[in-house]
């Protein structure tokens, strides 16, 4: 391995290891929601019928239109937010407040419906057989009423995670496993409820989530309030248009799911959708990995795109491709060999052609994991930095016209296979556009990640404008002044400004490991040195305990007792010194 490659690896350590811390708590969100709906699912199949479960996927396209929605705000909220933290970190009260403004209007709104074309008999546009259509009415009215709190508790529990108050949003989850699990016994095993005791259970599990997060704004703890006076709503337009692309390919599966339940009726048959939604219900528990990535890929995109950090914005991809893939490796393997005894949790029949169509949906659904989460990543990074071409196009074939187009050909010939065939197909063709789309913009083949994504090239500092140094010990802190020194005169910054650029860098690099790194935790420094537009910027980022050296410097001011002297030369020598805690790490910028 070359020096130049260790270099690489070792600048990314950071950023990997805040990968990894975050990812756990944003896939437990899906997985909370995903397991949510297998205990429905086996509630449904054994304790009341197949049938049953022909409403759950009959309820699928709803389910897609809210994520869909959720994560339209959630995506324009947090690339805002990435954008305005930086910067003007008042502006966040205005976006937590327009978020949560929009989603109760959006939730509420269809919550409504929902109850209307239940009770008016509307649904009847879904399914005209019975008792499929009372079965699903009943799931529709009991699902209804947890709408607001199932789309506020995501807009909070992403608000959440940018405050690092993980373990709230661990609490809410589990707590709602908990609760629907408890109520789903009571209320279709107990009182036989049925369809309706089985939407009602998620709705009073899900007012119990976001009540549980809601408890930490209401005490006043969060860094963000709620402010209407703060709301600035000429933002409302940029939330939409920066969460649109992020969430069409969600919008879309919901007009996806209607066609596919149309193919699956017309050629296959209710079984189908029974099949499927057994299916489905597993293998979401398994999406929430990949959409877990793309949703700590798009806090650290937004972050990046704030700092103009080219670097930093291509490591983060990298991580989840390359990385997250081998974690997608076991899952995928594991889908595949156990797609028997996962079948059997629904139906215990082999002899049934509901069964045999189950075991094959586990076995070659999990198949287009692997181009999938190749596409949402870069979907979710064209929505980030605008690539608005990519970011409209590839959900759009994502969301719909690949799985479409290809089960309009494939379901009629192979039946369910021919479904399960599509998705896979489909995860091809959105990794073909990529690759093509960076050929069209380079002219030329793409040879690196770094082709493939298309980064504008006046995004961020150039090589030769930046340093980049990462520390893991303390013999390595010695040599950052004159590393400094040297890259400042060699952009012909001028001595004075240099020898204070070295001394403030390694005076606060030394800070770090000496007071955050004697917790025997493994940690790192990551440095960045710019020099553009006659500023040098200095950025130090660590992931030891939370650190405002702000606070150090103003205590004490008038006292001579040599504590803190070395933070306080720091602030007298710089022209601008900024703190922040982003996502769990400190980051400190200084401008000399």
């Amino acid at each position: 391995m070359g020096k130049d490659t260790e270099k690489d690896l070792s600048d990314s350590k950071l950023l990997t290891g805040l990968f990894f811390r975050l990812l756990p708590y944003q896939v437990l969100l899906i997985v909370i929601n995903a397991v949510n709906g297998i205990v429905d699912g086996l509630y449904a199949s054994n304790a009341i019928g197949k049938v049953a479960m022909s409403a759950l996927g009959l309820y699928a396209p709803f389910n897609h239109f809210l994520y869909a929605a959720s994560m339209l705000l959630v995506g324009g909220s947090q690339i805002l937010y990435g954008r305005y933290v930086a910067r003007n970190r008042e502006a966040v009260h205005s976006i937590f407040t327009l978020d949560l403004v929009v989603s109760t209007i959006i939730a509420v709104t269809t919550s409504l419906l929902m109850t209307i074309g239940a009770v008016t008999g509307a649904t009847r546009l879904m399914v005209n057989v019975e008792p499929d259509l009372t079965m699903f009415n009943h799931y529709l009215l009991g699902q209804a009423i947890g709408i607001p709190a199932l789309v506020l508790g995501q807009q909070l529990f992403s608000f959440l995670s940018l405050e690092n108050q993980t373990k709230r949003t661990m609490v809410a989850s589990i707590s709602c496993f908990v609760v629907n699990v408890i109520l789903n016994h009571l209320f279709v095993v107990i009182i036989p409820w049925g369809t309706f005791g089985l939407g009602l259970s998620s709705s009073i599990a899900t007012w119990i989530f976001l009540l549980i997060q809601a408890q930490y704004y209401f005490a006043g703890k969060s860094e963000w309030r709620f402010s209407i006076k703060a709301a600035k709503w000429s933002d409302i337009p940029d939330m939409f248009r920066l969460g649109l692309s992020g969430a069409i390919s969600r919008f879309l599966e919901m007009f996806r799911c209607f066609i596919v339940n149309y193919l699956i009726i017309t050629y296959v048959g209710t079984v189908g959708l029974s099949a499927f939604a057994a299916s489905n219900n597993v293998l979401a528990v398994f999406w929430a990995f990949p959409f877990g990535m793309v949703a700590v890929c798009r806090m650290l995109f937004s972050i990046s795109v704030g700092e103009k950090d080219r670097r930093s914005l291509v490591d983060a991809l990298r991580v989840c491709l390359t990385k997250g893939n081998l974690l997608m490796c076991v899952i995928v393997a594991f889908l595949v060999l156990c797609a028997k005894p996962l079948t059997m949790l629904f139906y215990h029949d082999p002899m049934d052609p509901v069964f045999d169509m189950t075991v094959m949906g586990f076995r070659l659904l999990p198949l287009c994991m692997f181009p999938a989460m190749v596409s949402l990543n870069f979907c979710c990074y064209a929505q980030t930095i605008e690539r608005k071409k990519l970011s409209i196009i590839l959900p759009i074939i994502d969301g719909m016209v690949g799985v479409v187009a290809c089960s309009f050909v494939l379901i009629p010939l192979m039946k369910m296979n021919g479904l399960y065939i599509s998705n896979i197909l489909n995860g091809v063709i959105c990794c073909a556009v990529i690759f093509f789309s960076a050929w069209g913009g380079l002219k030329r083949i793409p040879k690196n990640l770094e082709d493939l994504m298309l980064i504008p090239e006046d995004f961020g500092a150039k090589p030769d404008e930046r340093l980049d140094i990462t520390v893991r010990q303390m013999d390595e802190v010695t040599s950052i002044s004159q590393q400094i020194v040297d890259f400042c005169k060699k952009r012909g910054v001028d001595k004075r400004r240099a020898y204070f650029a070295g001394l403030c860098m390694e005076e606060m690099a030394g800070n770090v490991v000496a007071h955050g790194f004697n917790d025997k935790k493994s940690h790192s420094i990551d440095i960045r040195v710019v020099h553009s537009d006659e500023d040098v910027i200095l950025r130090i980022r660590d992931n030891c305990q939370e650190f405002n050296p702000t606070e150090r410097a103003k205590a004490n001011n008038d006292d001579e007792d040599g504590k803190n002297i070395g933070i306080k030369m720091v602030y007298k020598i710089a022209d601008e010194v900024n703190y922040q805690n982003l996502l769990g790490m400190n980051v400190l910028t200084i401008k000399i």
